[in-house]
């Protein structure tokens, strides 16, 4: 990052700085995508307007202007600035930071610290911020791409606000490329279908549509206008924003599961593909589908399941990307198909009561009796063969006599279940006729 205060540079030099550099806003009424934060009532404006900033984690994806708001925080308050990357410092650079900003303090000036990707420090090195925080030594400023309630100490974040930063949408992408045709003096070489492809790669990341920008600056010629497919071709396209182990992975196969249970099929393909355009495993996807037949579907169709699994030796067999289609077929079928969690719920049940109830014996009359004295002891005593009886059924009941009758499984009158409803019915009646009920 360029320091605002640093000797102005020649012009030769300004010009090879990339664009993102040298768009940098220099106030915080220049932020874009951030109102909520840097507008006229944004909570950082307040802060500044009471003459007072307490520690702060900046949390949103790459290219919202974390590290840059930061800085500009210091310049508007007079704090000092430092900063640290979590990535390349260790414990010594804290124990030098935390040093050099106790010697100012001395002097009466306080610190911000900026610490970049601070979610990548250990528990002990986040632990080390504590007391230099609660003595007003600095005033941290952490940022982080991931989830703060699930990557920094609870410690940590009971002595921090965290602030979202959110992605940039459509109209302030728009004002940056606005911004930077002014500044390159010359418009972007690119038709309306292109521009707002452009703005739709740098899937809200400010700093890559400037990038974007500045590629097609580069590879256009004098008079040139670039289409949409001639945009592709030039910069290779930007691929999604996308960790398989963080939030992103998450957030959508959240988005994907909860689509499905939704009975969405077009929502549930854009997340499937979404998922597979950025390189998720596709046997992950298999497995996840799986769940959703047997949590959201169950025996209201139990076909779901058996889909599933051919699906995922379907993709076995295919691979990539023949395989993918058959990955698509499952996921339509699964959101079309009728939704029941009833045995979801009925597991949760039973095993609730599995815990509660500890080991009671079953009741005699259904144990086997191998050996003389099993059979002196009653056991098997009274036991009715279900094939034997009216109906196949015998009524009697199984569970352990100190337990009782439960019932776990309820099933709906929808799809297949419909039918195990109507044969659930029927079987009570007659355990209600024959006295076992």
């Amino acid at each position: 990052m360029s320091d605002l205060f640093a000797p102005r540079e020649p012009e030769d030099m300004k010009a090879k700085r990339p664009l993102a550099d040298r768009l940098r806003p220099r106030t915080l009424s220049e932020v874009s995508g951030q109102e909520h934060l840097t507008g006229p009532d944004g909570v950082l404006s307040r802060m500044i307007e009471a003459g007072s900033l307490g520690s702060m984690i900046f949390w949103g994806p790459p290219g919202t202007g974390k590290t840059t708001v930061a800085r500009l925080l210091s310049g508007e308050t007079g704090l000092a600035f430092e900063q640290i990357s979590a990535i390349f410092s260790g414990v010594a650079d804290l124990k030098k930071v935390f040093e050099a900003a106790r010697a100012r303090r001395m002097g009466g000036r306080q610190t911000l610290l900026f610490v970049d990707e601070i979610h990548r420090f250990n528990r002990a090195q986040q632990d080390s911020f504590l007391p230099v925080m609660e003595d007003g030594t600095i005033v941290l400023v952490g940022a982080t791409t991931e989830n703060p309630s699930f990557e920094l100490n609870a410690a940590l974040l009971s002595r921090a606000r965290v602030l979202t930063f959110k992605p940039h949408d459509e109209t302030s992408l728009e004002e940056l490329l606005k911004r930077a045709e002014a500044v390159e003096e010359k418009p972007l070489p690119l038709d309306e279908e292109a521009r707002a492809s452009l703005l739709r790669m740098a899937d809200g990341d400010g700093r890559a549509v400037l990038t974007l920008a500045e590629e097609v600056w580069r590879a256009a010629r004098a008079g040139e206008t670039f289409g949409q497919d001639d945009l592709f071709r030039i910069v290779q396209r930007r691929a999604p924003v996308y960790d398989k182990s963080q939030d992103g992975h998450y957030n959508l196969i959240s988005a994907l599961h909860k689509a499905v249970r939704g009975s969405d099929p077009d929502a549930s393909l854009y997340y499937l593909t979404r998922m597979l355009d950025a390189g998720e495993d596709p046997l992950f996807l298999c497995r996840r589908m799986v769940r959703m037949a047997v949590e959201d579907i169950g025996l209201a169709d139990p076909q779901a399941l058996v889909v599933c699994n051919a699906v995922k030796d379907a993709y076995d067999f295919l691979g990539s990307p023949e395989g993918d289609l058959a990955l698509a077929q499952a996921c339509v079928y699964l959101a079309t198909a009728p939704k029941s969690n009833a045995i979801y719920t009925a597991y949760k049940s039973a095993m609730r009561a599995a815990k509660e109830h500890g080991s009671l014996l079953p009741p005699k009359h259904i144990l086997n009796a191998p050996t003389k004295l099993m059979k002196g002891e009653g056991y098997g005593d009274g036991y009715r063969y279900d094939h034997d009886q009216p109906d196949a059924f015998s009524g009697q009941d199984y569970f352990p006599e100190k337990m009782g009758r439960q019932t776990f499984y309820d099933p709906p009158e929808r799809g297949f279940e419909r039918e195990l409803r109507k044969r659930l019915d029927w079987w009570a009646k007659l355990r209600k006729e024959r006295g076992d009920g």
